[in-house]
């Protein structure tokens, strides 16, 4: 239902008023939503939870994660819902994939999940169908207010480390990533195939998804943090931790060793969106000429230093520790592209020369230079290449920031 006519049916003057929860049910039903609730030993908020939303929409489907305590029985005592079950545990993660299956199979378009743990309440569930009938197929994330001060210091900083990674692996900046309170669009992520069954299940999902082009959004949520004594957390510290830094680390290798070129190259042959990639990936509002002048330079001189095979995965993790441009390191270092490798292998050992004297070994510029041409001038070829890819730094730097300026200061003039 369209916002206006929300707003119209909750007025008092209304001669059909209608309230929140029942609007919910009707714009569940439109929409083609539920609710799915993954559930591991929390019997004690369990009961609560289920009930909360059941006064929102009969579209509840809960999974039981292998739970050891009083869960079945208060599980069997809600006829209307769904439940999946199975023994023993196997992690959040796992839950939530089947979760997820099912309701993809039952024919739902959306699947809004909520923990069990009493964290987070069922009367913000509108605000999440209010937001998809703007932002159709749109992943949301339930935004908590992390500067309360119930909130667990590793919490906190939990959210902050995911929230840093997840806006390198996808250049998308948001306030909390690790809600579990979520809204999900089922389509899209039918497709997929994810690979985590424990916490870091909702990591894996969120950037997976932000590859693929579905838009991440947040809505403002409530939370709830009970005091330390009455908390229960299946969260293991040293272990999830552990298998959330492993995940990002290979999120973050193909980030930049596929999901970046993919992109890059998939901008320019769209014209539609070659100006975005142009503004997004080398204008970078926001950036200083300096910065982007160096990351050229830096990357001419990875591509031809001689550390063959190695140089792009360098230059990338150089190009991140000294917070360089790195859509503009990778393309600079593509200098070495095959059919620039003879004449940089030519020009090399030409320009260690310089340094070798008497004892340089003259070469002729052939198609057939390779790598055997290396190893018979092995020490010329190495110094020539580093006084080759210093050069060529420096002149493609001097180059592109001269043309920056030029440019900058036209468009100062049609501002002014």
């Amino acid at each position: 239902m369209k916002q206006n006519e929300i707003e119209s049916q909750l007025q008092p003057n209304n001669p059909n008023p209608i309230t929140i929860k029942a609007l919910f049910k009707k714009q569940a039903d439109i929409l083609g939503a539920c609710v799915l609730i993954p559930t591991y030993n929390n019997a004690h908020t369990l009961g609560q939870v289920i009930s909360d939303v059941l006064e929102y929409t009969d579209h509840v489907i809960v999974v039981d994660d292998g739970s050891t305590d009083d869960t079945k029985s208060i599980l069997q005592s809600f006829t209307q819902i769904k439940v999946i079950s199975y023994s023993p545990n196997k992690g959040k993660g796992w839950a939530l994939r089947q979760g997820l299956k099912y309701a993809t199979e039952s024919g739902y378009r959306y699947a809004v999940t909520i923990d069990s743990d009493g964290q987070h309440f069922a009367k913000d569930l509108p605000v999440f169908l209010d937001k998809i009938e703007a932002e159709p197929d749109a992943l949301l994330i339930g935004a908590r207010n992390m500067d309360q001060e119930s909130v667990p210091g590793k919490s906190s900083f939990g959210n902050r480390f995911s929230s840093f990674w997840f806006r390198v692996e996808t250049g998308i900046k948001g306030p909390d990533t690790q809600s579990g309170y979520r809204l999900y669009p089922l389509k899209p992520l039918g497709k997929m195939h994810f690979f985590t069954r424990k916490y870091e299940f909702e990591i894996e999902v969120l950037v997976r998804a932000a590859w693929k082009g579905v838009k991440i959004d947040w809505v403002p949520v409530s939370v709830y943090y009970a005091p330390k004594e009455e908390r229960v957390s299946h969260f293991r510290p040293f272990k999830d931790f552990f298998r959330i830094s492993v995940l990002n680390t290979v999120l973050v290798l193909i980030t930049f060793l596929y999901i970046k070129p993919r992109d890059f190259v998939k901008g320019i042959f769209d014209s539609q969106k070659r100006k975005q990639v142009w503004n997004d990936y080398f204008l970078v509002p926001g950036e200083s000429d300096e910065i982007k002048a160096m990351s050229i330079a830096f990357g001419v001189f990875m591509g031809i230093v001689p550390i063959w095979g190695f140089q792009l995965a360098v230059a990338i993790f150089l190009a991140i520790l000294f917070k360089l441009n790195k859509p503009l390191v990778i393309v600079a270092a593509n200098i070495s592209i095959p059919p620039m490798i003879p004449l940089i292998i030519f020009t090399s050992i030409k320009t260690g020369a310089l340094w070798m004297g008497k004892n340089a070994v003259d070469i002729s510029f052939t198609k057939s230079i390779s790598l055997l041409t290396i190893q018979q001038s092995l020490k010329q070829y190495i110094v020539g290449s580093v006084t080759l890819a210093v050069v060529a730094g420096v002149f493609f730097g001097v180059l592109s920031y001269a043309l920056l300026k030029i440019k900058t200061l036209k468009a100062s003039k049609q501002h002014g």
